[in-house]
């Protein structure tokens, strides 16, 4: 089986909800698996360190598991158009990785939630895609022959997934965002079966 590997941040359960969407869409083609790993938060100095293993929820990304996986796929809320520190923190992290093209030609996709539609979800996508083109993955978003893509009325984009939350997160993910998260995991699965050697 070659693995997705899906990273996200999710403060509030929105990210980490369409993150297990996407990968229902990544386990849909044949012998593909995804493997969900979050981030934790980003403190101050001054504050306690998070532990090593969340309470609940996905594990803790870590290097190796860039290593390891055949696709790449990235989940962040908002943070004033941009992506939430801990993704970029993990992110930034990975100079290593990129200094010897661990993901060089591997396949990857973004996705997000916002509180509102104009929220900033085409610029947090935009801006996790940033450091994916530095590291010499191969991007992949949702084109418009996916028929929710011009029937939402709600989140979804050809840059990636996304799901409007609500203020207080109070919106459930709708059928067309959930459509539009397993397409892109689907999507990045079955580029990634067929670059496989």
């Amino acid at each position: 089986m070659s693995e997705i590997l899906i990273v996200y941040y999710s403060r509030n359960g929105s990210v980490a909800q369409l993150a297990r969407h996407v990968a229902r869409g990544v386990e849909e083609v044949a012998g593909m698996q995804a493997r969900l790993r979050s981030v934790p938060p980003v403190a101050a100095a001054t504050q306690v360190a998070q532990p090593p293993v969340p309470e609940d929820g996905a594990p803790y990304a870590a290097l190796t598991d860039l290593h390891e996986c055949a696709g790449l796929i990235l989940g962040s809320p908002t943070r004033f158009g941009n992506m939430a520190a801990p993704l970029k923190h993990f992110l930034d992290s990975s100079v290593a990785e990129w200094a010897s093209g661990t993901l060089v030609g591997k396949p990857a996709a973004v996705f997000t939630s916002t509180a509102t539609m104009h929220g900033g979800q085409e610029t947090t996508l935009l801006s996790m895609m940033l450091p994916l083109l530095h590291h010499g993955a191969l991007l992949v978003g949702i084109p418009y022959t996916e028929a929710a893509l011009n029937a939402t009325q709600s989140g979804g984009t050809p840059y990636g997934a996304s799901h409007v939350a609500g203020t207080d997160g109070e919106r459930a993910i709708t059928e067309h965002e959930r459509t539009l998260a397993r397409a892109l995991g689907r999507r990045v699965a079955t580029i990634t079966a067929k670059l496989a050697p």
